[in-house]
């Protein structure tokens, strides 16, 4: 099928604004037998429109992301990875973790896109509907305050009960607004909080999460915090599943809370559909589970749960309320940098006197 305007110019704007993909480039694209065939086609129409070379892989869609991905790969795709400059991945679960992306990252030549299962909604809303620079002046900010205070004292809630404290720790990564040299690179829309794993204390409430897939959990999902994870409770089903992916991803046991995030995307919705795309929506938290892919050793699945509407303390004040910047000044005028290009400014009354937020 052949991509409309929106997808076709948001398309665009992933692979030649964000991505850097310039004329004469070798660029892969990864796709699964569960990938969107629009989000691909546009992709690659976008990628050929640019004057690169791309080549289209598929794969069965594999059962675990990371390491655990390993044996369901095939090899002839290292010859792929080896040869291209740019890699976007729109499989789910993702590449990013197995041997194939360490060995493309040890290269130092390859610019990864880790799109997984953002779909053609996704690209449309969050790289079509929203002005990036615009967008990266406002996460900077937002990153400034809440991501890079080492040993800052953190709490995070939500009204489903969340309400859990840990020690700020150093960033693992960041996220520039181009992708200009060699790394791993993320659909923008949320700032990555890394605490000291073992500070990381009390309970998180969750309503969906990235366990082997994507899902809403049937009810809310418990997850009590002692340092390593002590216990998971609720959540229907999805507990037994979230259960063994945590223990793959922890040696057997439990494993940590490795990141929490701060969503900010102003285009972003909640589809049910689409982990990417879900937990970049204003105010939500990707809360990292077990062990990540981007430390040594870290190539195991790694399960994620979704928490909506958190608050956020920093150093025991209140800067985040139910998702709305209340301080200091300077988040809050950020925070009105927040718009949709097709709507107005996003909480244009938004500040220290928003009505009806508690």
């Amino acid at each position: 099928m052949t991509p409309g305007p929106e997808l076709r110019i948001a398309a665009d704007t992933l692979v030649v604004d964000y991505m850097n993909v310039d004329a004469g480039e070798e660029v892969l694209i990864t796709v699964d037998t569960m990938t969107d065939p629009d989000a691909a086609a546009a992709v690659f129409a976008s990628v050929l429109a640019a004057g690169a070379k791309p080549a289209m892989v598929q794969v069965p869609q594999v059962p675990f992301q990371g390491g655990l991905a390993d044996r369901y790969l095939p090899e002839i795709l290292t010859g792929a990875v080896e040869k291209a400059t740019v890699w976007i991945d729109l499989t789910f679960p993702y590449l990013a973790g197995s041997g194939l992306h360490d060995h493309a990252m040890k290269s130092n030549s390859v610019r990864y896109l880790l799109a997984g299962d953002i779909g053609s909604g996704g690209i449309r809303r969050l790289f079509g509907d929203v002005d990036l620079d615009r967008f990266q002046r406002a996460f900077d900010v937002y990153n400034k305050i809440l991501c890079t205070e080492e040993g800052a004292e953190i709490r995070v809630t939500n009204p489903l009960g969340t309400d859990v404290t840990f020690r700020l720790g150093k960033a693992a990564y960041e996220k520039p607004r181009r992708a200009t040299k060699p790394g791993t690179y993320l659909v923008p829309g949320s700032c990555t909080i890394f605490p000291e794993i073992e500070t990381v204390k009390g309970r998180i409430v969750a309503e969906a999460g990235f366990h082997e897939y994507f899902t809403a959990f049937a009810s809310p999902l418990i997850i009590d915090v002692d340092g390593r994870i002590a216990s998971v409770t609720g959540g229907g089903w999805d507990r037994g599943v979230l259960d063994r992916s945590l223990r793959r991803a922890g040696g057997g046991d439990y494993g940590y809370v490795i990141h929490f995030t701060f969503a900010l995307h102003p285009a972003a919705r909640f589809t049910g559909a689409s982990f990417i795309e879900d937990s970049r929506v204003h105010g939500m938290n990707a809360v990292g589970l077990g062990l990540p892919w981007w430390v040594p050793g870290g190539g195991e699945n790694h399960p994620d749960v979704v928490v909506s509407e958190q608050s956020i303390y920093l150093n025991g004040v209140l800067l985040i309320r139910d998702g709305i910047a209340i301080a200091p000044q300077t988040l809050v005028d950020a925070q009105r940098l927040l718009c949709r290009k097709a709507g107005g400014v996003e909480n244009e009354s938004a500040g220290s006197t928003i009505k009806g937020v508690s």
